[in-house]
């Protein structure tokens, strides 16, 4: 199999970033627009790969979608006007279409037929299908609808309340699309709180959704009516650059326009907690979400633990987090993240296997790492695994590593930052 080298000698960081739209933002901007009455405008839309395929379903089900670059216009009918797929939808790689459209699809009056590929195909689906199960959906696929092809039989839903047994925004995001078109009122419940871009824009189109004391309460009395959207930039890419400033010696990078969303912002939390040098500065707030740019400047950094309530909000910048504690000194420990098992790949194995490659000390355990600090790393390699943040963590470790970091494949980084190649080069002196 042929690698792809990276290799930068004596590199320093310089300028500033513009880092694309948030994912998951952009994927609920599409499903929210189309269920609404009217025009929604989406600013700043990620143009990766998985939003391509929250997109192209609407289109399947009659939704018309006109998109130019990072703007998009949808043309909304209201839950009312989508129509029945000619054929099955394709998630390719996308846990996030799949399992928020499993939520919307419940509650339509027609069948759909749902496959992805080899890595959606593995990740766990039940989680999702049980408690739209309890709210009377007729869902049937592989090992009793856990894994995908499944088959979602659309009919009338009644309103649950429900604990989340698992600390996962798109399980909440399901049950409460469910709920938009189930009798009576959704509560969801959950101990420790996930990203909330669900109920933000909810509300923001109109939705009868409140948040109470019992949880959060959704209905399905609202009437969803378009509005503007203006996706912030996405933190979990925004997390590369940073951790990149953090550990290039003599670097200095801004990140622009970053969405700072408290059930997101882990990331700054913790690599404040190490040390690091950043700073935050023209803050403001659209669409209910809060947006600034993110200064960071290379300085020396200490371990920490990493534990409870933040691994939600920063569960996707483990693996770039596990890289940069490789340069701190002392020990970082990471726990509570059992969760990253379920991703694109097993992400604790991945990340473990790949650092303890390029010359980390590195233990995996059973719901997070070990890490002990600092070591330099020697190049070798790895595996993408086909997943693209591990890919993105693999370029950014090969700005430290002495000898060339070799790796499978890069064309998966596309899935969520297509640009990232362009904007790494624009800042590398």
């Amino acid at each position: 199999m042929s690698h792809v080298q990276f290799e930068y000698t004596s590199p320093r960081l310089e300028g500033e970033v513009i880092v694309p739209g948030d994912k998951s933002i952009s994927h609920r901007s599409i499903i929210f627009g189309s269920i609404s009455h009217g025009i929604t405008k989406i600013s700043n839309f990620l143009d990766g790969e998985d939003c391509h395929r929250t997109i192209d379903a609407f289109r399947e089900m009659g939704v018309q979608i006109e998109k130019e670059g990072s703007s998009v216009l949808v043309h909304g009918n209201g839950l009312e006007g989508l129509k029945k797929p000619a054929g099955a939808f394709d998630f390719g790689n996308s846990g996030t279409t799949t399992r928020l459209m499993l939520g919307l699809l419940s509650g339509l009056p027609f069948e759909t037929k749902i496959f992805g590929d080899a890595s959606l195909t593995k990740r766990p689906m039940d989680r999702v299908v049980t408690p739209l199960r309890e709210m009377g959906a007729a869902i049937h696929g592989q090992e009793d609808g856990k894994y995908l092809p499944i088959t979602v039989h659309g009919g009338a839903l009644k309103g649950i309340t429900y604990r989340l047994p698992v600390k996962s925004a798109q399980v909440k995001s399901a049950v409460l699309l469910a709920g938009l078109v189930a009798e009576g009122e959704t509560v969801v419940q959950e101990d420790t709180e996930t990203r909330n871009h669900t109920e933000v824009m909810l509300q923001a189109f109109g939705a009868d959704l409140k948040q109470k004391k019992e949880g959060i309460v959704v209905t399905n009395k609202g009437k969803l009516t378009a509005c503007d959207v203006e996706v912030p930039g996405d933190i979990s890419s925004a997390a590369f650059f940073l951790a990149a400033g953090a550990i290039v010696p003599g670097s200095t990078v801004t990140l622009k326009n970053v969405g700072l969303n408290a059930s997101r912002t882990g990331i700054l939390d913790v690599v404040k907690q190490m040390g690091a040098a950043i700073t935050v500065s023209n803050e403001r707030t659209t669409g209910g979400e809060k947006i600034g740019d993110l200064t960071i400047k290379y300085t020396a950094l200490k371990g920490t633990t990493v534990e409870g309530e933040v691994i939600p909000r920063l569960i996707d910048e483990i693996p770039i987090l596990a890289l940069l504690a490789t340069q701190a000194e002392g020990k970082t420990v990471i726990k509570d993240a059992e969760e990253l098992k379920v991703k694109e790949t097993d992400r604790i194995e991945a990340v473990c296997q790949n650092l303890t490659t390029l010359g980390a000390n590195i233990t995996p355990t059973e719901d997070g790492m070990i890490i002990e600090g600092p070591t330099r790393l020697t190049g070798g390699t790895i595996s993408s695994y086909m997943d693209h943040r591990i890919a993105m963590m693999g370029v950014i470790a090969a700005l430290v590593s002495e000898s060339p970091v070799k790796m499978d494949e890069k064309d998966s980084i596309n899935i969520s930052y297509p640009t990232f190649f362009d904007d790494l080069e624009a800042i590398l002196q």
